[in-house]
């Protein structure tokens, strides 16, 4: 079964990549980004997108063992309510 999560997550993550080729070959006009009053060089649109799937990438694997913690600790408080249940018949 792991193996075919994984399979799964790699055709999902290179239909991605090809989705993001496929759009910077389509629209190679130069952009630039502005922030508030921060503006960036001109660079093309497709690099663009794939700076932010990278980005995004990297900031859910970073981010994953944080949840993972904070689910454990949500784990144990809702077994220790399971434990102190009244099981009299009224």
């Amino acid at each position: 079964m792991k193996s075919f999560a994984n399979l799964l997550i790699s055709l999902i993550v290179a239909i991605w990549v090809i989705a993001i080729a496929i759009l910077s070959v389509q629209n190679f006009e130069p952009v630039s980004l502005k922030f508030l009053t921060f503006q960036s060089i001109k660079i093309p649109v497709g690099i663009v997108l794939a700076f932010s799937a990278g980005v995004g990438l990297v900031g859910v694997a970073i981010l994953q063992p944080l949840w993972n913690l904070a689910d454990s600790g949500n784990s144990r408080l809702e077994e220790d309510a399971e434990f102190f249940v009244d099981d009299e018949d009224f």
